[in-house]
This record gives C-alpha cells, sequence and structure tokens, in this order.
C-alpha cells in the first residue's frame, strides 16, 4: 500500500525538555568509550588475557574517534597496575661489544646512574690526591732507591770483573758493550788491529768469558727492575684498593637486594683496579686551556679525551619510569624501525666513527615495556621492516636492537650486539577493517599473534543511556577544549545531525571527529555574537556554512537544470521517460542530483540493453540491476509466450561511470511506461532498487536524494504535486532537512514510500496497475495489462517478420566487431 509521509517521519526531532539540563556544564566530565560496548568488551578480554597472541586490532572506519577513546581506555586501565621495572644497558668487562641489560624496580635506574657517577668522580679526586700526597711520593722513592742501590751493586761487580780481564763496562742506546781497555785507556779500532793475533785471541778467549758473566748480570738487573715494578704497583694496588673499596662498602650495601648490581660493582672495581694507570694519567694531565702551541691543542682535546677512559663505568638508563604511574601507554606516531626498536648511534673521533653501549636509545617498544603500545597500522606497513620485526619481537617476546643495515643483511660495520631485553606487551593495532581481512587471509602470523578483534561501530542507539554518553561527551569535550558549553536546544539540535549522520531515526553517529568540528564552528559563531553559550543558531549556522563552502558545484549542476543545459522536467507527464536520483560525493561532501532516464521498445530478442554497459560507463553492480529487469518482465509478463522485446534504456546526458543499482526501479518504469504507452509524472524522483518479484529494496543517501531533487524543484519552481518516491524500508533513515520538512508540512512537496513496482506505478501514473486475475489475465486498462498487450504484440509481429531481427543483429555486430579507437 502507498504512504505518503507526514512531515513527523520525514525527521525525528528531540525535545530539549527532556534531556533534563539547561548546559552542557551542569555535567561532570567523563572520560571513556562512548557507545561501543562490543569493543569495550573485546578490548577488556584482550587487555587482561596473559597469554602469547593475545594483543587487539581495533577495526573501524575513520573518524570515530578510535584513536582518542583508546588512549583514553587505556590511561584509565593503566591507572590500576603497578609500575613498570627501569630498563639499563651496562658496559659488559669481558666483551665490550655485547652490552648487558639490567632490570631495576621503577626509579632505582636513575639512582644507580647517578651513584656510579659520583663513585668515579670520587675516586679520580681521591686517588688524584693519594699518588700526589707526600707519603706516597716517599713509598715510591724508597722503591726506586733501594731497586736502584741494588741495580748498581749487581753493575759495579761486574765491572770490577771486566776490569781485571782488562775490559770497559759502557752503557749505550743498543745496550751494554764490552770495551778493551789498556793503561786506563779504551782501545781504538786501529790500536786493537795493530795487536799481534796471540794477544787478539786472548783478549776474545776472555770477552767470551765476561759474556756469560754480563748476561747473569743483566738478568739479575731485569729480575730486580721487575720485582721493584711489581711492589710499584702493588703500592698503587693497595693504595687504589683502599680508596676503591670504601666507597664500594657503600654501594654494595645500598643495592645488596639486587645481586646483579652488586656483580657489575665488583667488576667495576676489578677494572678500576687493572687500570689504575689510566687514572694516573688523567690525575697528571689536568688539561689546563690556554697552554700555546702544541701544548694548547693538547690541551683542547683533553677534557674530551680524559673523560673518554671512564665511559666504560657509566651506566646507560635506556628507560626510567621513576616518574610514572600505571604501566605505560605509548602510542607511536611514526613507527618506523628505528622509532620502535630503538637505535645504536656513532660520533666522529678523529674522522672515525666511534660507539659504545652508552649510545644506545630506546625505541617505543622498550618504553612501552610492561604496558601497552598503540600504533596504527597503516602507519606500520608503510615503514619497511617495522611489520616483519614487530611480528618476530611478539614472537621471541623479547626485543633485539640491531643496526637496520645488518638485519637487512647488507654490509654493516663493526657494532655493538646488545644484549635482548625480554619483553612484555600488549600490541593495540588500529585501523580499518579491510586491512584486518586482509593481514587476516594473507598473514598467517596474524592470526595467531592477533587473536581479538575489538569493532567499533559507526553508530548506536538513539536510547536515553546512549544520550547521556553523548552529554558527557560533550561536557568532557567542551572543557578540554576550552569551548563554550551548550544550552539544552543545542545540544537537541546536535542529537537531530548526530541521526542524520548515522541515517537512522533510532540511532546516533559514533563519527565524533565530525560531531566535534561542528561544536568547534559553532564555537567560533558563539564568540562571533559575544553569547554565552552555544544555541541551537550557531549549531544551525555551523552546518549551514560547512555546507555553503563544500557546495559549489552542487550550485553549478542546480544552475544548469536551471537554464535548462541539463534536460531534466519537474512538471507534466512523459512517456518512457522518468527522473532516477543519484548522490554525488566529493571528498567530505555528499548530494543528490536527478537524472532523466528514458526507454524506448521495440520487437525483438536482445531483451533490455544497458547503454552505460555498451559503453563501458556502468559498473558491475548496476549492471546487475538492469538484468534483474529482465528477470521481472519474464516472470510477470512471459509465463504464457516468449518474451519478444528489444528495450534501450540511457541515462540521458550522463558523461561519467554510473554504478549502483539504486535507479533499476526507475528503469523498470520507464520500460513499463514504454510498453504500456502510460505517461509518467515527470515531477516525481524516483529512487530504490528492485528484485525479479517487483520488491522495491532499500537504498542508500535517501536523505541527499530527496534534498536534491527538492532543491531543483525549488529552483525551478514548486508545483504542489513534485515529490519523490523512496523504498518503504528507508522510511527510518530519513533525516532531510528542516526547509523539506516545511515544503511537505505546506503541501507543497510530496514524499511516498512504496513496497511494490504495483504501488510505484501507481503512484506515477495514476492508473491501476493491476493484479492477475484467476484466470491468468489482468484488469483491461490497467498498466500490466497494457504491458502484456504490447508484448503480445511483438510477438506477433516477430512472426510475421522473423528474420528482421537476426538480420539487425548481425548488423550490429558486423559494426562493432573491429571498433575504431580514436
Amino acid at each position: 500500500m502507498t504512504v505518503e509521509l507526514t512531515p513527523e517521519e520525514l525527521r525525528r526531532t528531540f525535545d530539549p525538555k527532556t534531556l533534563g539540563i539547561k548546559t552542557t556544564e551542569q555535567l561532570k566530565p567523563q572520560e571513556g568509550i562512548i557507545g561501543q560496548k562490543r569493543a569495550v568488551a573485546a578490548l577488556e578480554f584482550g587487555l587482561h588475557m596473559q597469554k602469547v597472541g593475545y594483543n587487539v586490532y581495533v577495526a573501524g572506519p575513520p573518524g570515530i574517534g578510535k584513536m582518542t577513546a583508546i588512549q583514553s581506555f587505556l590511561g584509565e586501565l593503566a591507572k590500576d597496575s603497578g609500575k613498570p621495572v627501569d630498563w639499563l644497558y651496562i658496559n659488559n668487562f669481558d666483551d665490550p661489544y655485547q652490552p648487558k641489560a639490567l632490570k631495576l624496580p621503577a626509579g632505582r635506574g636513575r639512582q644507580l646512574q647517578q651513584a656510579v657517577k659520583e663513585l668515579v668522580e670520587q675516586v679520580r679526586r681521591n686517588l688524584a690526591k693519594a699518588f700526589e700526597s707526600e707519603e706516597y711520593g716517599n713509598k715510591r722513592e724508597q722503591i726506586v732507591k733501594a731497586v736502584g742501590k741494588q741495580r748498581d751493586t749487581v753493575l759495579e761487580g761486574l765491572g770490577q770483573r771486566a776490569a781485571k780481564a782488562g775490559f770497559d763496562i759502557q752503557a749505550t742506546p743498543f745496550g751494554i758493550v764490552m770495551i778493551p781497555v789498556r793503561n786506563g785507556r779504551p782501545l781504538s779500532d786501529a790500536e786493537l788491529a795493530a795487536l799481534s793475533a796471540t794477544v787478539r785471541e786472548e783478549l776474545q778467549r776472555r770477552r767470551e768469558q765476561l759474556q756469560d758473566d754480563m748476561k747473569a748480570a743483566m738478568k739479575e738487573v731485569r729480575k730486580l727492575e721487575k720485582t721493584g715494578q711489581e711492589q710499584l704497583q702493588e703500592m698503587d694496588r693497595q693504595a687504589a684498593l683502599y680508596i676503591v673499596e670504601g666507597l664500594m662498602d657503600d654501594l654494595n650495601e645500598q643495592y645488596r637486594d639486587l645481586p646483579e648490581v652488586t656483580a657489575h660493582l665488583k667488576a667495576i672495581q676489578q677494572d678500576m683496579l687493572q687500570n689504575i694507570d689510566t687514572f694516573k694519567a688523567s690525575a697528571a694531565s689536568p688539561g689546563k686551556a690556554g697552554a700555546p702551541g702544541a701544548e694548547g691543542a693538547a690541551a683542547a682535546i683533553a677534557p674530551w679525551l680524559q673523560e673518554l677512559p671512564f665511559r666504560k663505568y657509566q651506566v646507560n638508563v635506556l628507560v626510567d619510569n621513576s616518574q610514572r604511574e600505571g604501566r605505560p601507554v605509548v602510542v607511536e606516531i611514526n613507527p618506523s624501525y628505528l622509532n620502535l626498536f630503538g637505535r645504536i648511534e656513532k660520533e666522529t673521533q678523529f674522522g672515525a666513527l666511534y660507539t659504545d653501549f652508552t649510545m644506545i636509545k630506546a625505541g617505543a617498544l622498550h618504553r612501552a615495556n610492561g604496558g601497552y603500545l598503540v600504533v596504527r597500522v597503516e602507519d606500520l606497513l608503510h615503514n619497511v621492516m617495522s611489520w616483519d620485526n614487530l611480528k618476530c619481537a611478539l614472537r621471541s617476546n623479547e626485543i633485539q636492537i640491531e643496526e637496520m643495515g645488518e638485519r637487512m643483511g647488507f654490509m654493516a660495520t663493526k657494532s655493538l650486539r646488545p644484549q635482548p631485553i625480554p619483553l612484555d606487551v600488549k600490541v593495540v593495532l588500529v585501523g580499518r577493517p579491510l586491512l584486518y581481512y586482509l593481514l587476516h587471509s594473507l598473514d598467517d602470523e596474524f592470526p595467531e599473534l592477533f587473536k581479538v578483534k575489538a569493532d567499533f561501530d559507526s553508530q548506536m542507539e538513539r536510547s536515553d543511556d546512549s544520550v547521556q554518553d553523548f552529554l558527557r561527551f560533550l561536557c568532557t569535550f567542551c572543557k578540554k577544549e576550552n569551548l563554550k558549553p551548550l544550552d539544552a536546544e543545542a545540544v537537541a539540535k546536535l542529537l537531530e545531525h548526530g541521526s542524520r549522520l548515522a541515517d537512522d531515526q533510532e540511532k546516533l553517529s559514533t563519527h565524533f571527529g565530525n560531531l566535534a568540528d561542528v561544536v568547534r564552528e559553532a564555537h567560533f559563531w558563539a564568540l562571533e555574537d559575544k553569547s554565552r553559550h552555544i544555541t541551537a543558531a550557531h549549531i544551525a549556522r555551523a552546518l549551514k556554512e560547512k555546507i555553503y563552502r563544500s557546495s559549489l558545484i552542487q550550485e553549478r549542476i542546480q544552475e544548469l537544470i536551471a537554464r535548462g543545459t541539463l534536460l531534466i522536467t519537474t512538471a507534466g507527464e512523459a512517456v518512457g521517460q522518468v527522473n532516477g536520483l543519484s548522490v554525488i560525493i566529493l571528498g567530505d561532501y555528499a548530494f543528490g542530483r536527478p537524472s532523466r532516464i528514458t526507454a524506448s521498445v521495440g520487437p525483438g530478442r536482445e531483451g533490455i540493453i544497458d547503454m552505460e554497459r555498451q559503453v563501458e560507463l556502468g559498473g558491475p553492480i548496476h549492471s546487475k540491476g538492469v538484468l534483474i529487469l529482465g528477470g521481472y518482465l519474464m516472470q510477470k509478463y512471459a509465463q504464457d509466450m516468449p518474451l519478444t522485446l528489444a528495450a534501450r534504456l540511457v541515462f540521458e546526458q550522463s558523461y561519467e561511470g554510473v554504478e549502483g543499482d539504486s535507479a533499476s526501479s526507475a528503469e523498470l518504469y520507464a520500460v513499463l511506461s514504454a510498453l504500456a504507452g502510460v505517461p509518467v509524472r515527470q515531477g516525481i524522483g524516483v529512487t530504490g532498487s528492485v528484485n525479479q518479484r517487483g520488491e522495491i529494496q532499500a537504498i542508500g543517501g535517501a536523505n541527499h536524494k530527496i534534498e536534491g531533487f527538492f532543491d531543483v524543484c525549488k529552483a525551478k519552481g514548486l508545483t504542489d504535486e513534485q515529490g519523490v518516491m523512496l523504498p518503504r524500508a528507508n522510511v527510518r533513515n530519513l533525516m532531510l532537512r528542516e526547509d523539506v520538512v516545511e515544503a511537505v508540512r505546506a503541501g507543497k512537496f510530496h514524499v511516498w514510500a512504496v513496497s511494490t513496482v504495483d504501488e510505484g506505478l501507481e503512484v506515477l501514473t495514476g492508473v491501476p496497475a493491476g493484479q492477475r486475475r484467476s484466470n491468468g489475465t489482468y484488469p483491461k486498462d490497467s498498466i500490466h495489462h497494457r504491458v502484456e498487450r504490447r508484448l503480445s504484440e511483438f510477438a506477433q509481429c516477430l512472426k510475421e517478420f522473423p528474420e528482421a531481427p537476426a538480420k539487425a543483429a548481425q548488423g550490429r555486430k558486423r559494426k562493432t566487431t573491429h571498433p575504431t579507437k580514436k
């Protein structure tokens, strides 16, 4: 049964009195996820599940506030958890190229770093004092003198034995040599050569005898020097041990509950005692600035050079959670490989690259360890290596910091291999549903690592609870962004706009980004008016101004229609011609526009030919809708005779692609009008898809289509007989503009809802469609009777001229076999 809709059915208004508030400033701000019970349940399950692989993929269309909602949800969830630990990297004294990872309670890492820094400074300062003290100098001098005295005694004995044998012992840069002596004077080479052979042989014999004595004496001297050096080293070690051990005792006492720390402190102590000369060199090189010449250059470099040997004692605090309350929530907006997994930085020293464990920097996974990491999946997939390495980290439950070139298998310079850090994190990926389905089907590891899907809906029920949540969202948003509060009328207007965005009178849109933009713009107009609150007028102006900024193309199309450039008739009647309605989407703006659909019919066997498909302007869904029309005609009229029809359907003045089946009912009305010879009212726009049984099915964009046709009718002049016919299933989707509703209330415009093709025919033609009677015929002069009679005439024509359609088809085939492309 055809129904003309009332103004109340065209827009569901909201009574401000039911809100129970005057302005949103009466409410208390409340964080949380609004209208997403299913998503909240999935998040709570996934984030509390402590098994491997229960990470979460948050799916939903853009602009519904997924990221903001997730951050708010995780922020509340993290507050109830304990503090995470600190992570540090320390020097591995056994293998400096493999730094060790160290885990400490929150806040202890920074304390240890400062304590070790102070320890090194105190050791350097105290050792410098000890080595410069008079007592140390006296002891050192005693040892040196004692060793020197013993050395002189050994050499003096050697000299005496050599003198008895006629030789003198002399020290040269090349060692100790023995020179023959006669009468207390060394012999020159000429004098030695002038000696008789017997004398020279005797000298050689005595030299060989002394050679053994000299080797024994030199060995004794080296032993004395080694003993002296050992005594000096032991003295230095005892002095250093006294200082270092005293300072270490305090630290060991402070960290006795952390065995790994005390073990590292012990390693530091051993290394300090083994490298006392480094501290002595530092104490002997004050690096005074202003020294002239080469000394000045050395002084300029000295501070850096002096600090370099002591870097190995430092503590690199990779992650400091001392100021954090609860588990960390990290949102990585640029999830590159380095930003996720950390990096090993380098610095230039004398033209070469240098690095050590103090230049290891944390990534987002390190900062999120023990908590939650939130990443947009699109950004993650755009970055090379990020996705594969994130999966690897989640599988192995550890974070490995590697050079990017080395990870990719390229040649890399020698670098560090830090010890991997155990990973305990919940990863939350945020993205479109399509990417979830693609990853789930194409990536075998994805289902094992992201077992939980949290679906964010684009709409929620328009219930009392949802309205209260909506109010709290407005209150929180306004206070967070320092906007003026909304009064009750403004809230009601925004709720109506939320239903329009949802395309449903019973629901509200969860595209809070769009709603937030409206509130921001309304705030601007409230400032312009010097209003204390945002009112309904400000909301209406914000919506109107947004449309005005985006509607240039729509106005140009309406102008072409009003001038007659685009042929659209909104008055009178025509056979085989219907105003179909479509939606044009331009970015964030959509509007409806009418298109003239015409049909021509004749006898033939081709059926219904879609001109848009023939020239490849029709999409697959549109082509399917046209093919369905043939099924309807066969089911309706070809039960007792063959369907002998050649029909052509055209979207007139269409120069772009056509997609969708929402015009299939309009196309069918055009064909039936042409067959029946009954004119169609041109003041009615038609939308709706149709199935083979003649049922009118729901379509999208009903509001835009009705408003677009209304604007055209208004531009060409309202006649009180114009309107739009749409599927009955779309009535709940109507949230029309107020000016359209007022025109309907005034009787200047109409909206009809139909369920079947028969109902639509009666609205368009004013002629009964007709129901098949028990004898199989339709009432005389009904639409179906006229169509059936016309098809019968076509069948009779084909009997009389059986070859005509075949020849026509062959001609068309010859013309289109080798088309010319220009």
